[in-house]
């Protein structure tokens, strides 16, 4: 499903009754454990890149988390040719749309940056689709910086299926690839565009569900790319 940006009035109302049929992000929160296992921090700021579905919302997400310096939408996994928002969203490149997000390990740690992926992010049981998009730039994908965060995933989600802590198997992958920002129409979409249907159907119960199960990690004032 290539998401529009703005719409008329009446395709709002549209889009929304359709909508409506998919189950909201609230819904799907939920409380996990956080990883036995941690990345060490390797210095002042560090970079996590996680694929979860639509990048407004886990963007606009991750612009609220304690010790976030800043969170880019873009493409992750294909190559930079075609690493734009048309290509992508054909479904005929290799890509995930993905966040790079630049924390301070000092305040948040990797591992905690992945408990906020798995809890409130997305669903990662869902294979090459969150709610109403369909493909696999769409996927569940993590896209580790270094060995230290390769081997915190691998064990973090072996450690969830283990739990049962999802009703189903966790299908998310640890890939490689190098990141690519978006295009500057998508970047802060949630925080420019609160009501667009899309955002406030999908991705604001998500920024409500992880102010409710992290509270010591929320922060009200994003972190926005046209701050940094």
């Amino acid at each position: 499903m290539r998401r529009p940006l703005l719409l008329p009035a009446v395709l709002i109302l549209a889009l929304a009754a359709g909508l409506a049929g998919f189950r909201s992000a609230a819904e799907e929160a939920r409380q996990i454990p956080p990883p036995r296992m941690e990345a060490p921090g390797q210095g002042a700021m560090e970079v996590a890149v996680l694929a979860g579905g639509c990048f407004w919302g886990v963007q606009g997400v991750y612009q609220h988390v304690a010790g976030v310096s800043n969170a880019v939408s873009g493409y992750a996994g294909g190559t930079e040719k075609s690493a734009n928002y048309d290509a992508v969203s054909s479904g005929m490149t290799d890509h995930a749309e993905a966040v790079k997000v630049v924390f301070d390990p000092r305040v948040i740690s990797y591992g905690r940056i992945l408990q906020i992926f798995f809890s409130t992010i997305h669903d990662p049981t869902q294979l090459d689709r969150q709610g109403p998009d369909v493909g696999r730039q769409y996927r569940s994908a993590i896209f580790p910086a270094s060995e230290a965060q390769a081997a915190t995933a691998k064990a973090y989600i072996a450690q969830l299926d283990q739990a049962k802590a999802f009703p189903k198997k966790i299908v998310t992958k640890i890939e490689n690839g190098d990141f690519y920002p978006a295009e500057a129409e998508h970047q802060d979409f949630m925080a420019r565009y609160p009501r667009h249907p899309y955002i406030a159907y999908h991705d604001i119960p998500k920024l409500a569900a992880f102010k409710r199960l992290f509270a010591d990690r929320y922060r009200d004032e994003p972190a926005l790319v046209a701050n940094n």
